[in-house]
């Protein structure tokens, strides 16, 4: 049978990605406690696709994923990777799995326990000997729900101040193996008190009050974050957001830093 996709394009330009996207996959993912832990992840997949060539191979990126069966890893990402460059002939390929990953948390009082959900993605990229570029690059992004409580509002009231949910984003390209854990633990810490999936009448007095005692504009987190990040070895770049979704105003509050780190 003809191989349309290897016809001639009628527009000779080359596509930047070209691939599927929206696949669902149970994956395994490692965590510091423990064996892997089970989750399920929304997969893209796509290649670079040069001028000449009118389409792609849709049906090799799903092979290639139903062949893959390790562990989410950056070893297994690569492994992945490759095949996909050479099951598609490309010359760059592109995987994003973007998945929740769960920690048991403790309330700090009564330690009654439930599973507290992060958003992560890992994106990798292979490169097949184009100069100017590295062979593998990952990027590692993760989402982090925290409380904040304002400090200008807590100085200039004369009872309580206004607090708010609030979200830490990191994205991060690391030079070696770091827990997933490790960045959510840095994102907590920074605010004016990490959320808990449970807690009872004894640990909401105790998260108020701590937080309250905290108080912390976005900008004291993103710097807050910085900082250690800066400070990790693993970390050669990172890019971190904090975005508070203010409870008086309608409006949200979001500080940025995007930094290379010193080798």
């Amino acid at each position: 049978m003809e191989d349309v996709q290897n016809r001639q394009a009628e527009v000779a330009m080359p596509i930047d990605c070209v691939g599927v996207r929206n696949m669902r996959l149970p994956i395994k993912v490692s965590q510091r406690k423990g064996p892997p832990q089970h989750s399920v992840a929304t997969v893209e997949l796509g290649v670079e696709l040069p001028a000449a060539f009118k389409g792609t191979r849709m049906s090799r990126f799903v092979e290639a994923l139903e062949n893959w069966n390790e562990d989410l890893s950056y070893s297994g990402m690569k492994r992945l990777l490759e095949d996909i460059l050479h099951r598609l002939q490309a010359r760059k390929a592109q995987i994003i799995f973007a998945f929740p990953f769960f920690i048991r948390r403790i309330s700090p009082v009564s330690g009654a326990s439930g599973l507290q959900g992060y958003a992560c993605r890992l994106t990798g990229e292979l490169n097949d000997g184009q100069p100017g570029y590295e062979s593998v690059m990952f990027l590692l992004e993760i989402s982090a729900p925290v409380m904040t409580v304002c400090p200008c509002s807590k100085a200039i009231s004369d009872e309580g101040a206004h607090s708010q949910r609030a979200d830490v984003r990191i994205a991060l390209r690391l030079k070696g193996f770091s827990w997933l854990e490790e960045f959510i633990d840095i994102a907590e810490q920074a605010a004016s008190s990490p959320t808990y999936p449970l807690l009872k009448r004894e640990d909401e007095k105790f998260v108020t009050e701590h937080a309250f005692a905290n108080p912390r504009f976005v900008e004291d987190v993103v710097r807050d974050v910085a900082g250690r990040l800066e400070r990790h070895p693993q970390v050669t770049w990172f890019r971190v957001e904090a975005e508070s979704h203010e409870s008086i105003h309608a409006h949200n509050a979001y500080a940025r830093i995007e930094r290379h780190c010193k080798a």
